[in-house]
């Protein structure tokens, strides 16, 4: 049999972990992984990995490949994340550099990385088993009967944790950052599986740093900023870029070049000095990633949900100008610390 790969179903952002009581047939919490999303496929002859946007992952996890072929005891479709986990065990995170390294067009680092680098697949949804179509059951059923098939196979495969307890998910909240996780997951226990839905809720970080605008990007339009870089000052003066400010309407887009255009840094002729930026490997080999230079003289506040590294893990959002702060100020100082978690435990 083939299955048919759907498209994930989604989750909304809250605030703040949900009452049960107040969502009809109560919710199940579980840790929020920082990974691929991925829907694998097992027929009992061919594997596939289907992403979020899906794009085939297939060929980039060969031995996730081998592995599900080798260990899932019959065919089914789950729904999970794919990780690389980094450290020695009692001390391990998520490791999102080496993921996102993963996805290479040559074969042979596709191979090399395999080895080096090796994934994991976290199960959290089941969509089908054997030739039965689960899609339409609730969620207690599916998690039960993913419990059932998968309980019991052995690494690269883990079930992830669950509990119905807010209050222990407000606690793995606040600890599982520290293995490199980014919130919580709830859902609804009665709800059916939802396609391209966001029929679940996550719960994640909510942090906020002053910081220097260093640079802007053109939307893609053609028309306003896309987005504007950002940095923050090291120990040692050097300011350093550590992500992007996105999302803006088109009539804010507008208006921020005008805003920005007093700062923009110029050449003896008088033309806006631009750079080429860094091109991610998932964008288009034709995306024009140039950024124009800013003075850094303007400080923004920005809503960010964690750190990876010295770069904010993902896109951050624009909460207002700071004037009143001196760019120098703006350093990693200010950013909250985690504490360390072991990934291990988290599996557990």
């Amino acid at each position: 049999m083939a299955y048919e790969i759907p498209a994930p179903m989604l989750a909304k952002s809250v605030p703040q972990v949900p009452d049960p009581a107040k969502t009809p047939g109560g919710l199940s919490f579980e840790p929020k992984w920082d990974g691929f999303r991925a829907l694998v496929s097992w027929d009992g002859e061919n594997v596939e990995i289907g992403s979020r946007g899906a794009k085939p992952l297939t060929r980039y996890f060969p031995e996730l490949v081998e592995a599900f072929a080798r260990i899932l005891p019959e065919p089914c479709l789950i729904d999970g994340e794919i990780v690389v986990p980094k450290g020695e065990p009692g001390a391990q995170r998520l490791d999102w550099e080496s993921l996102s390294q993963r996805i290479h067009p040559a074969a042979s680092r596709v191979k090399m990385l395999s080895e080096t680098t090796p994934a994991m697949l976290i199960a959290f949804d089941l969509l089908a088993r054997g030739e039965r179509d689960l899609q339409p059951e609730p969620f207690e059923v599916r998690r039960a009967e993913l419990v059932d098939l998968l309980g019991g196979v052995p690494h690269p495969v883990h079930v992830t944790r669950t509990t119905d307890d807010p209050e222990r998910a407000t606690r793995w909240l606040a600890e599982f950052e520290g293995a490199g996780l980014d919130g919580v997951i709830a859902k609804p226990l009665a709800q059916p599986y939802a396609p391209n839905k966001r029929a679940m809720f996550k719960i994640k970080h909510a942090r906020t740093a002053d910081v220097v605008a260093m640079g802007y990007r053109i939307h893609k339009s053609g028309q306003g900023v896309g987005s504007l870089l950002v940095g923050l000052y090291n120990d040692d003066g050097t300011l350093y870029p550590v992500g992007g400010v996105a999302a803006w309407s088109n009539a804010r887009r507008l208006e921020l070049i005008d805003e920005v255009a007093p700062l923009v840094e110029r050449d003896d002729a008088g033309a806006a000095m631009k750079s080429e930026g860094e091109k991610s490997r998932f964008s288009a080999p034709d995306r024009d990633s140039s950024f124009v230079h800013l003075r850094p003289e303007r400080v923004l506040e920005v809503r960010y949900d964690q750190l990876e590294g010295w770069r904010f893990r993902h896109t951050v959002q624009f909460e207002r100008w700071r004037p009143d702060r001196d760019p120098r100020s703006c350093t990693y100082d200010q950013l909250e610390t985690v504490s360390a978690y072991d990934l291990g435990d988290v599996l557990d």
